[in-house]
């Protein structure tokens, strides 16, 4: 007997769960634009070099276009189009608008995906090729701009709108370590 080459998965996207059937080389990226309509995702090299297609895969950030949607089975994916709180906008979207993160946009929802997860990754002190000190006593490095462009080197932006990204994700990462200190006290 032939093996399938194709078979129904269910992804557990943005809170809720969709089964589909799939070509078993079908990538999350293919999955979510094509067999879902959830495009915010963007197709840009289709080689995991661009971030266009970043999307958090348990929060961390994958690029979906390198990711099998067989293998994302049983995961949370969380796209561009799950990161907002109904209307109230995530603070890395609002930030990107804020100081104008963006430029023809193609690239953004990669971009905010993957600046979500690298202030939860510098939140949690892990360090970067940047990090001057990398010892776990030496604490959580300042997210300064060196830091923020080594951390989201994964994503090109063709337009060059790279000071204004970097300024986004200052601008989040101060706004989120505000809210950590609030719930805190």
């Amino acid at each position: 007997m032939t093996p399938s080459t194709s078979s129904a998965i269910t992804l557990n996207i943005n809170g809720e769960k969709y089964t589909l059937p799939v070509d078993h080389r079908t990538t999350l990226l293919d999955a979510l634009r094509e067999h879902l309509d959830l495009t915010g995702s963007k197709k840009g090299c289709d080689q995991g070099q661009c971030g266009a297609c970043t999307v958090l895969l348990d929060g961390r950030r994958a690029v979906s276009c390198l990711q099998l949607a067989v293998a994302a089975e049983g995961r949370v994916i969380t796209t561009i189009e799950g990161v907002a709180d109904g209307e109230q906008l995530h603070p890395v979207q609002q930030a990107f608008l804020d100081l104008d993160g963006f430029q023809c946009g193609y690239c953004t929802p990669g971009q905010i995906c993957s600046a979500i997860a690298v202030i939860e990754e510098h939140a949690a002190g892990w360090p970067s090729a940047a990090t001057d000190d990398v010892r776990p006593e030496a604490g959580v490095p300042p997210l300064g701009a060196e830091e923020i462009r080594e951390r989201m080197s994964g994503n090109l932006c063709r337009c060059g709108a790279y000071v204004s990204i970097v300024q986004a994700v200052a601008q989040a990462a101060e706004a989120a370590a505000s809210q950590d200190k609030e719930a805190v006290a």
